[in-house]
Formats: C-alpha cells, sequence, structure tokens
C-alpha cells in the first residue's frame, strides 16, 4: 500500500523535491538549527542536489531503503522542516531523524509529524523504531518521549561528527510500546491514596520510572529508595528523617513521594521527592498528591512547606508555582527553594 503523503490535522507528509531545496539549505545552515545535527556548515545547495539525485528513484517508502520527507503546513504550504526515514530488515526496523525550521519550532509540528510517520509505519509491518541524538539535545529527547520512545542507552563516542568523536544518546521503541503509549489511561485519577511501601508492592514501586529527560529534575527510584534507607546528616538541620509513601491511583501504584519530616532542628517539612510514573503523568494525580501532603503537616499545626527543583523546560517549576509556592530567592546545589504558607 502507498504510504504517502501523509496527512495530519495541520500537516501534509512527503516527499521532498526540488522546490524545496532554497527552504531547506536556509533552515539546514542555521547553527541553532544545526547544533545537535552532523552535517558540515553552511549545508550548501549543492549537498542538497547530490542528496536528492542519490534518492530519485524513491517515490514512496519500501523496503530497505532511505529516505527525506518534507513537513508542509496544509493550509498555506509553507515547508516546516523534514523527516528522516532509513528501513531495515525488509521494514522491521525503522531509524527516524528529524529537522525543523527555528520558526516552526515549539508548536508541536515536529511531534505532529513524528507520530504521523511511526503510525503510518506500524500499519505497514515496521516493529521497532531507533533514535540517536545528542545527549544535550534535552528538546529533541522530550520529542521522542512524547511520542511514546524510551532511553536505551548512551554509546561513548559512538560519532564523527565536525572533526570530533561525540557520545551517542540512544532512544528505541516497539510497535506494542508505541501502543500502549497511545491508549494509556489519561483520564483525571478519580481517587489517589498515599500508601505505605510493603514488601507486596515494593518490586511496583521500584519499577516506576520518569521519562529519561525528566531525570533533570526528579532523581530514579534507586536513588530516591537509596536516600530512605541511608539519610544525610546536615551541619545546619541534622539528621533528615524520611517520610515516604507510593502514590496509588484509582487502585494502581503510579508514583512516588518523599518528604524530610521536621526534626527539632529543621522546623518545617521538606517536599525531598515527587515522582509521578510516565504512564500516568498528566492525569493530575501530583496535584492531588499536594492536596493531602498540605493536609497532613496543617494538622500537624505547621504553617510552611518548603521544596526546591532545578530550573528548566519540563521541570515541576511550573506546577509548584500554580499551586502556591513561592521562591524564596535561596538557592542550593542549583536548586530553587520556594514555601507555601498552609
Amino acid at each position: 500500500m502507498p504510504f504517502l503523503p501523509l496527512f495530519t490535522p495541520r500537516l501534509t507528509i512527503r516527499m521532498v523535491a526540488v522546490d524545496d531545496r532554497d527552504a531547506i539549505v536556509a533552515y539546514r545552515s542555521d547553527p541553532e538549527v544545526a547544533r545537535y545535527q552532523d552535517w558540515d556548515l553552511p549545508y550548501t545547495s549543492d549537498r542538497f542536489d547530490q542528496a536528492l539525485a542519490e534518492r530519485a528513484h524513491i517515490t514512496d517508502l519500501d523496503d530497505n531503503m532511505e529516505a527525506n520527507l518534507a513537513v508542509e503546513l496544509t493550509e498555506t504550504g509553507e515547508l516546516l522542516g523534514d523527516l528522516y526515514v532509513g528501513l531495515q530488515r525488509g521494514r522491521a526496523h525503522a531509524a527516524i531523524g528529524y529537522t525543523f525550521d527555528a520558526q516552526a519550532q515549539g508548536k508541536g509540528y515536529a511531534t505532529e509529524a513524528v507520530e504521523a510517520l511511526v503510525d503510518a509505519l506500524v500499519a505497514g509491518g515496521t516493529r521497532r523504531f531507533v533514535a540517536t541524538l545528542d545527549p544535550e539535545n534535552i528538546a529533541s529527547a522530550q520529542l521522542l518521549e512524547r511520542v511514546g520512545f524510551s532511553f536505551e542507552c548512551i554509546v561513548k563516542q559512538g560519532d564523527f561528527v565536525r572533526g570530533e568523536w561525540v557520545d551517542d544518546l540512544r532512544y528505541a521503541m516497539t510497535a506494542d510500546e508505541r501502543h500502549a503509549w497511545r491508549t494509556r489511561d489519561l483520564r483525571p485519577a478519580t481517587t489517589v491514596e498515599l500508601i505505605e511501601v510493603t514488601p507486596a508492592n515494593r518490586r511496583e514501586v521500584f519499577s516506576l520510572a520518569t521519562h529519561r529527560s525528566q531525570e533533570l529534575f526528579v532523581s530514579p527510584m534507586a536513588r530516591s529508595a537509596a536516600d530512605a534507607l541511608v539519610v544525610d546528616v546536615d551541619e545546619d538541620f541534622g539528621q533528615t528523617v524520611p517520610w515516604f509513601r507510593a502514590i496509588q491511583a484509582d487502585g494502581v501504584i503510579a508514583g512516588f513521594v518523599m518528604l524530610a519530616e521536621p526534626n527539632g532542628t529543621m522546623l518545617d517539612p521538606y517536599l525531598w521527592r515527587l515522582l509521578i510514573d510516565k504512564n500516568h503523568q498528566r492525569r493530575g494525580i501530583g496535584w492531588q498528591v499536594l492536596n493531602q501532603i498540605v493536609e497532613r503537616y496543617r494538622s500537624m499545626g505547621h504553617d510552611k512547606l518548603f521544596v526546591s527543583w532545578h530550573p528548566g523546560k519540563g521541570g515541576p517549576e511550573p506546577m509548584y508555582l500554580k499551586y502556591g509556592f513561592v521562591p524564596t530567592g535561596r538557592i542550593d546545589e542549583g536548586e530553587l527553594e520556594g514555601v507555601l504558607t498552609l
């Protein structure tokens, strides 16, 4: 069956054509667009023509082939970016990539295009998808995570780019994982409970995971368990007293929360860790957990709750500020401190 063109609510995805030369050469020569890509700058018209000539015989996606696909805004015909797809083992495995004009970034176009390409390939029999990216390219990692990809590994000095060997971050996804991601429950959680971590549920708790890019903001479960088991002793605040619970949403373990309790020296509770599993994010669970924490400490007579966060896109800062935490101006090991009046 023919794959192309593909249509989404906003986009048309088709083979790259000669008329795309000027637009592609322009945005691929933008240093910011090319920052994490592997071509030399400037990206020339000759390079575009050579790549187009090498794939001139390709009119649609087929077994064991590579192609570049143009992504245009259907309403205006404006070229927004391009996708790469490389099919191997017939059509069973696919490598994908994407490059978008700086003016088209941050509007969801790339995610929309990649999802459309992935879903079309899944329908055509592709079983596994891979993507490689620079470890510092957080925006690209977040795009893949929105589609359902998971981090697999870092390949040390896995690619030679502009005169130096650089590391590669590898993400992957199977067709079954894409289906599970598309059909996951996104309804707001009806019942959220904070329950004890027990021998019966500890495996579920320790298997909780955020997206890999979110580990910049939230420590993984292994670190959380270690922090709860071997506690710090601070010269100003004494020995940390951890209070932690598994978060159960509609009967399913969906997260983990840990606080540092007041200990006589530290007078106010501190929200130390709040982790919502990647499959349960955007269901309002974190907000309900905060409500329960606030009620717990308010009932104990406390009037302040502290928290801290690393700033950055994809972090928890917007949620904390919306909830009512106010930055104190204090910065500790790169984290911004906030306080909530209970």
